[in-house]
């Protein structure tokens, strides 16, 4: 189920957008204050869209998707009253994938949500726990991005192409590029200490990567 992000300081249509695309198997989260709304958004990763209106308390709606797209490629769908051409032209600039003039037919919100999402989720793997965006080198683990380094983001997803596999260490380094051929096992072993601290992963009682003793390592979990 994709969760939508929706800001919208008019109660009433907050509810009939909310109610609307609930009734799409959408999970919505709705605020009426952009600084709220900021707050949620740092906290989570977990949302596919945001729905935003431009005329906003505490905050332009420009600016807000300015804010939300300085640390974020989350599609933003503008839906405003506002429907002056120059109004359009600004929020693309802000940084809108999309625009909606009120008032419009709830059907074509959904419309317009499902395109956008399926030329976005076309960049993303799933694999369990994890969403993997090749094009940007993003990961992330039940929803919250986590930072890897490029021997780090090679080696996880070596493993997850390899998942309940027993693999060498040898095979990990042929495998992964910047780890030498003739590298020390320790250094190996390094490199995942580091990734399982990223992921969450505890190498005593590990949820992802096992330790295989005298072999190598296996993933299993995701």
């Amino acid at each position: 189920m994709h969760k939508i992000l929706l800001i919208e300081d008019d109660l009433e249509m907050q509810e009939l957008i909310g109610d609307y695309l609930s009734n799409y198997d959408f999970e919505v989260t709705s605020f009426a204050k952009p600084k709220e709304a900021i707050e949620e958004f740092k906290k989570h990763s977990l949302y596919s869209l945001v729905v935003l209106d431009l005329m906003l308390p505490q905050m332009d709606g420009f600016d807000l998707c300015k804010k939300l797209r300085e640390t974020s490629e989350l599609p933003i769908i503008i839906s405003s009253a506002r429907g002056e051409v120059s109004d359009k032209i600004l929020a693309f600039e802000a940084g809108a994938d999309d625009y909606l003039a009120k008032p419009y037919e709830p059907r074509e919100l959904i419309i317009r949500i499902n395109a956008i999402l399926r030329r976005a989720t076309k960049k993303l793997t799933k694999v369990g726990d994890f969403v993997i965006n090749e094009d940007k080198m993003e990961v992330e683990v039940d929803g919250y991005r986590v930072d890897l380094t490029q021997i780090e983001y090679d080696i996880l997803l070596f493993f997850l192409k390899n998942r309940d596999k027993v693999v060498s260490r040898e095979l990990i380094c042929n495998a992964v590029k910047g780890i030498e051929y003739n590298a020390k096992e320790r250094t190996i072993d390094m490199h995942i200490s580091n990734l399982r601290q990223k992921i969450g992963d505890d190498a005593k009682e590990p949820k992802y990567i096992k330790s295989v003793w005298g072999i190598g390592y296996k993933f299993v979990g995701a």
